[in-house]
C-alpha cells in the first residue's frame, strides 16, 4: 500500500511539473509577469484628435442626411465589433491637453498638461513605439497636423514643453523610426526664425524628407528614414490652423498610410499610428463641416487599414480612439427639441457654404449657422468625457468595456 502512495505521490509530482513548466512556456504569464501571449503583427492604432462620442454621431448623422435618412449611416470603424470607453484626465487636470493625453496612450503613463514624452517630475519615458521598433517592428507616424505637433511627437519625442517644436523635430533622426509623413513643421527656422530649416538638419543627420509623391518615389528605395510633407508646406512655417486649407495637391490621410505601406511593405511586423489631427483644430473653432469633413477623411485611412486587416485578419489588429474630446458638441441646440425641433437641419450648412473667399466664417454667422441646424457646441476648448475605443482583429477583445487611456499601450503589448 505505502508503494502505491508513493507511486501515485511520483505521478502526481510529474503532472504538477509538466504543467508548471507549459504554463511557464507556452501560457499567459512570465517569471516577471509580462504576458508572453504573441501580439498582432501589423498594428494600426488611429486617433481622431478630439473626436469624442457626439463628434462621431454628428458624422454620421450628416452621412444619413445624405443617404435620404434619418440615421443608420456608418463609418467604417463603428462598424468594428469591438467598442470601448477610455477616460482621459491628466496628471494635473481632469481636462487633459493632447501632449498629455498622446503621452499617456504612447507612454502608458499619467504626464502633466503641456508636458511631451516625461512624467510630471521630468524623468524621460519610453513610448511604446521605441519597444516594439527594439522588437524589430518598422515604425510608421502620420498625422494630417505638423510632424511636430502633440500627438505624433508623443511617439517619439521628449520636452517639458509640447511647444518646443524645433527641438522635438530634432529627435525624428534619434528615433530611427522608419516613416513619418504629416503637415510639414511647425517652427521650421526655429522659434525665433533664425535657426536653420530644419529640414537642412534632417538631412545632415540621415533623414530624407520629401514635399511631394515625385520625391517620395525617388527616395523610398535607397532612404533609411523618410518625412513626407505636405507639398504646400515646403520651405516654410506649417500654419498652425486655418479653415479650408487643405491644397489641392496635398495628401489625404489615407494616401500618407498607403504610401507608408508601401515603404516599409509586410515582410516585417509594422507599428503605425495615424491621427486625424484637424478634427480637433475644427472642433476648437466650432466648425460643425469641416470638422465632419476631416472625420470623413480620418475614416477614409482608416478604409486603407481595414483592406490590409481583410489580407491579414489572423496578424492583424486595428484600434481606433481619440485623445480627448473637443467642443462638446451636440445633436441638438440651445433650448433642446421644444425650441428647435427633433431633427438636425443638414441643408442649412449646404445652403449657406461653409467658408467665405478667404477661407474664414464670421463667428456671429457661424453661431447662426449651427443654431438654425439644430447643432450645439458648448466650448472651443477640449471636454472631459470619456472617449469611444473601437477593435478589430487580433487582441481586440482587451479593448471591450471601460478603460483608462494609460492601458492603451498595455493591451497593445500584451503587457496588462
Amino acid at each position: 500500500m505505502k508503494n502505491i502512495r508513493h507511486a501515485l505521490i511520483s505521478c502526481a509530482s510529474v503532472i504538477f511539473i509538466f504543467m508548471t513548466l507549459a504554463l511557464t512556456t507556452t501560457g499567459c504569464c512570465s517569471n516577471n509577469g509580462t504576458n508572453t501571449e504573441t501580439k498582432a503583427k501589423y498594428i494600426f492604432l488611429m486617433i481622431g484628435d478630439g473626436m469624442g462620442a457626439s463628434n462621431v454621431a454628428a458624422a454620421e448623422s450628416y452621412l444619413s442626411y445624405k443617404a435620404g435618412k434619418l440615421g443608420g449611416e456608418q463609418l467604417t470603424f463603428t462598424k468594428f465589433p469591438v467598442l470601448g470607453m477610455a477616460t482621459t484626465y491628466s496628471a494635473n487636470c481632469n481636462i487633459t491637453c493632447s501632449s498629455a493625453s498622446g503621452t499617456a496612450i504612447s507612454c502608458g503613463v499619467k504626464t502633466n498638461n503641456g508636458y511631451l514624452g516625461i512624467d510630471p517630475e521630468g524623468n524621460r519615458l519610453e513610448s511604446f513605439a521605441y519597444k516594439l521598433h527594439k522588437e524589430g517592428y518598422n515604425i510608421g507616424i502620420m498625422s494630417t497636423v505638423p510632424v511636430n505637433h502633440a500627438t505624433p511627437a508623443a511617439f517619439y519625442g521628449h520636452n517639458i514643453s509640447r511647444n518646443a517644436y524645433y527641438s522635438i523635430s530634432q529627435e525624428i533622426p534619434q528615433s530611427g523610426f522608419e516613416f513619418f509623413a504629416g503637415e510639414g513643421f511647425l517652427d521650421y527656422y526655429g522659434q525665433d526664425g533664425k535657426q536653420e530649416p530644419i529640414t537642412g538638419y534632417l538631412a545632415e543627420n540621415g533623414t530624407t524628407v520629401c514635399f511631394s509623391a515625385e520625391e517620395f518615389e525617388t527616395a523610398k528605395a535607397s532612404a533609411k528614414q523618410i518625412v513626407l510633407c505636405q507639398p504646400s508646406t515646403k520651405e516654410q512655417d506649417a500654419e498652425a490652423y486655418t479653415v479650408g486649407d487643405d491644397d489641392k495637391e496635398d495628401f489625404t490621410l489615407g494616401e500618407m498610410l498607403e504610401k507608408c505601406l508601401d515603404y516599409i511593405g509586410e515582410d516585417e511586423p509594422f507599428f503605425v499610428m495615424c491621427e486625424g489631427g484637424k478634427i480637433d483644430w475644427d472642433a476648437h473653432d466650432n466648425q460643425t463641416m469641416p470638422m465632419i469633413a476631416e472625420i470623413i477623411d480620418f475614416n477614409g485611412a482608416i478604409d486603407v487599414a481595414y483592406e490590409f486587416y481583410k489580407a491579414h485578419p489572423d496578424e492583424t489588429l486595428i484600434v481606433v480612439t481619440a485623445d480627448h474630446e473637443t467642443g462638446g458638441i451636440a445633436l441638438g441646440g440651445p433650448g433642446g427639441t421644444s425650441k428647435n425641433g427633433d431633427n438636425i437641419y443638414w441643408d442649412v450648412f449646404e445652403k449657406a457654404g461653409v467658408t467665405g473667399a478667404d477661407g474664414k466664417v464670421d463667428s456671429e454667422k457661424k453661431k447662426e449657422l449651427n443654431r438654425e441646424a439644430n447643432i450645439g457646441w458648448t466650448t472651443t476648448g477640449h471636454a472631459g468625457s470619456p472617449v469611444p475605443v473601437y477593435a478589430i482583429g487580433k487582441g481586440a477583445e482587451k479593448f471591450a468595456g471601460r478603460m483608462d487611456n494609460t492601458d492603451i499601450s498595455k493591451f497593445i503589448m500584451n503587457t496588462k
